[in-house]
């Protein structure tokens, strides 16, 4: 991305993601955080700011939530595939969701293949109370990718705190 849309982008804040986060309950909208806001919210604590909203949601809640997003502004700027989308309003605070198809028991079977397990989480964000990806999947899901700094003071914030064993690729040497 060029550098001078990255400074139009506006972080997304604690209030952000409460308010969404509501919304979507009053809804009947079940959503997990995932990314840097569910680290945040598994610490209970916002420890950078956040360029984005990564959100896990089953598919057959994607209808409503696009409906939300249409109201409050927000736009498709990005489509890797149609379980994953993100979305920027004009503010260009951006939300990025990863829809999971499940079959009639609840078990992930399609879209992002979250392991059933990985939705088992609950943090904090303001003192609310909100669904994110478990401690060890958070962990897990921070491999495999060219890693930055905040990937490394994330995993070992969470390593910390739940007593999760350090993973090999982010011991400093």
């Amino acid at each position: 991305m060029p550098q001078k849309d990255r400074e139009l982008k506006q972080e997304v804040t604690s209030q952000d993601v409460v308010g969404l986060y509501t919304d979507l309950e009053n809804l009947g909208v079940k959503i997990w955080i995932d990314g840097g806001w569910g680290v945040d919210a598994l610490l209970g604590k916002q420890t950078r700011p956040h360029k984005d909203l990564d959100i896990a949601i089953n598919q057959t809640d994607v209808p409503k939530l696009l409906e939300y997003l249409e109201q409050k502004g927000f736009k498709e700027i990005k489509r890797d595939n149609e379980h994953n989308v993100v979305f920027a309003d004009d503010k260009g605070k951006e939300l990025d969701y990863h829809a999971f198809i499940t079959d009639e028991t609840g078990h992930i079977t399609g879209g992002i293949a979250y392991p059933d397990e990985s939705l088992t989480g609950t943090g904090s964000i303001d003192n609310q109370t909100v669904r994110c990806i478990s401690p060890e999947f958070m962990v897990k899901f921070h491999s495999g990718y060219e890693l930055k700094e905040k990937d490394f003071q994330d995993v070992r914030a969470i390593c910390d705190k739940f007593g999760i064993e350090l993973p090999e690729e982010y011991a400093r040497k």
